[in-house]
């Protein structure tokens, strides 16, 4: 049983190295461009989620008193 155990393992990990030979790494432009990408879009997202909040905080506040 140990040996076939250690078998699916060997087996596991060379599917895992074929795999990762198969990854497209991005170039360095293209890595600081896509991270400055999502960086903008968080900040963008944090400025709406804030506004909503503060929207609504202000709608339940005229309701509640």
């Amino acid at each position: 049983m140990a040996e076939k155990s250690k078998g699916k393992k060997a087996s596991f990990f060379d599917g895992v190295k074929a795999e990762y030979g198969k990854i497209s790494w991005p170039s360095r432009p293209e890595l600081f461009r896509k991270t400055g990408v999502v960086i903008v879009v968080s900040i963008i997202l944090g400025v709406i989620i804030s506004i909503v909040d503060g929207a609504a905080l202000q709608l339940f506040s005229l309701f509640i008193g």
